[in-house]
């Protein structure tokens, strides 16, 4: 049995087709009812807790062996002084940057070489580093600065993460009753947190420490920084 359809038929079963789709499309593409976002933050002010001081040296001399000699006498003393304070946490020490290059003449040939060493010494004993400083003579102080320890930014931004959910919570349930609806479902939120950054460290000009002045300390102040967090989110309302 022939069962195909007249070309009116086949004509009005398309434009049914299309307009069904077209129906669909414009169905998923219509914004959600009853969908607010909304945003909460806080804030919390701590201390800072880590103190970071690198200290270094320069050596200048013909012979680029000899300067990297004399480099390495100032870092190994400076190292021999910080060990004995060591302790992981509260006193941790690195070798920084150590670079020897050449000096050139006006008339372009190399006149001679200048080195640099670096020593990093970090902790939140504060007492320790700041005596430690004071100790080291083959070394001067080139920047001093304070950092916020990782335990203290977890326990901060947890505290501000608290905070700021608790506000958006309310927020929401405010938003909510204020447009009639009993309460809301939260469709998707994030959480992100950041600690505002301290002024750039002043470098710290200081003379090398002379065997008189071998016990003076160097002087330091945390000063505090403010650890925030931000809520993000979509909450539909019901």
């Amino acid at each position: 049995m022939n069962l195909t359809l007249p070309a009116h038929a086949l004509l009005v079963a398309a434009t049914l087709s299309a307009a069904s789709m077209s129906v669909f499309a414009q169905a998923a593409s219509a914004p959600p009812q009853g969908v607010v976002g909304l945003a909460s933050s806080a804030s919390v002010d701590v201390p800072r807790d880590l103190l970071q001081i690198t200290f270094s040296t320069t050596r200048e001399g013909a012979d680029a062996n000899a300067v990297q000699s004399q480099l390495k006498q100032a870092v190994d003393a400076a190292l021999a002084e910080a060990r004995k304070a060591a302790r992981p946490g509260q006193v941790d020490v690195q070798t920084g940057a150590f670079s020897i290059g050449p000096r050139y003449s006006p008339k372009g040939g190399i006149s001679g070489w200048q080195g640099t060493a670096e020593l990093s010494v970090e902790g939140r004993d504060v007492a320790a580093i700041s005596q430690l400083a004071g100790r080291i003579t083959t070394l001067t102080v080139a920047r001093a600065g304070y950092a916020l320890s990782r335990d203290a930014r977890e326990k901060a931004e947890a505290d501000a993460s608290g905070q700021a959910i608790a506000r958006f919570r309310a927020k929401a349930a405010d938003v909510a009753r204020s447009f009639g609806y009993a309460g809301y479902t939260i469709r998707e939120v994030t959480v992100s947190g950041a600690d505002m950054p301290p002024p750039t460290p002043r470098p710290v000009q200081m003379r090398a420490l002379t065997a008189s002045a071998s016990n003076e300390d160097l002087p330091v102040e945390a000063g505090r920084t403010t650890v925030s967090v931000t809520v993000n989110g979509t909450i539909q309302m019901k």
